[in-house]
């Protein structure tokens, strides 16, 4: 790699080991998010985890259908920031009730943000990979510190990621998600699921602290999409990278990298 490339590998690790949402979240808000987890209902968890598995599988195709396949060209994040925003506003007025509701329209939006940061970068929304790339990224931010004992919670996830993914890439081939039937599929929602759970629990944590209300919900929401579009940008400057020198040198240099 150049020396432009080394500087392109490290502003990635950069973006991808940034501390998580919820320490975003209280530098923003200024009250720790453990706080609004022990307002949660009880058996609201359940309700979390079943509204963010079926929320993937929807975004993805509401975004899909709804994205301009283009050239590469920079990414409209300020455009869905700002219409995030509104959805948080609606969830943090109306209440916890609003806040399932809102979450389908959110994470479709942070979707599309996703896919436009990835054709930014090169990549092919036709492509079954690119697809499940961009699934990918919801599972990296639901990762923790406690996840970094190899020295990077991001490559460790794609890891224990790697062989679902493979499986699922071969599914997908001509196919969609839709094929729910397909045991593969079912495993890769689920996985990704379990992770975005972490991030969309301390989202609603802290949508639900008092004295939030509509006007934090929005600020929320705005933490939320600029944590995924930063861990996008970061995963789709790797791929990149990936596909010009291979992944395990990317990889190497990625480990070795100083932030």
């Amino acid at each position: 790699m150049d020396e432009f490339e080394l500087q392109l590998l490290r502003m990635a690790k950069e973006l991808l080991e940034k501390p998580s949402l919820t320490a975003r979240i209280a530098a923003k808000v200024g009250t720790p998010v453990e706080k609004g987890l022990t307002l949660l209902p009880k058996g609201i968890q359940s309700t979390i985890h079943k509204a963010t598995e079926k929320s993937i599988s929807v975004a993805y195709h509401a975004a899909a259908a709804t994205m301009e396949k283009s050239d590469r060209r920079p990414a409209n994040n300020f455009g869905h920031k700002v219409m995030v925003a509104g959805t948080g506003g609606l969830g943090g007025f109306f209440g916890p009730l609003a806040l399932m509701a809102e979450l389908p329209v959110s994470t479709t939006l942070i979707m599309r943000s996703i896919m436009d940061i990835a054709q930014s970068e090169g990549e092919d929304l036709n492509n079954p990979e690119t697809k499940l790339a961009c699934l990918e990224v919801f599972a990296f931010g639901g990762y923790s510190s406690s996840d970094d004992a190899a020295g990077s919670g991001y490559l460790m996830t794609r890891a224990a990621l790697a062989k679902t993914f493979t499986d699922a890439a071969k599914v997908m081939v001509g196919k969609t998600l839709t094929n729910e039937s397909a045991p593969i599929i079912v495993r890769l929602l689920a996985s990704i699921a379990s992770r975005f759970q972490l991030v969309v629990t301390e989202k609603v944590a802290a949508q639900m602290m008092p004295l939030i209300g509509a006007v934090g919900g929005a600020g929320i929401n705005v933490i939320f999409m600029n944590h995924f579009q930063d861990v996008a940008r970061g995963h789709f400057i790797v791929r990149r990278l990936e596909r010009k020198y291979g992944v395990a040198e990317v990889q190497r240099q990625y480990l070795e990298t100083k932030i």
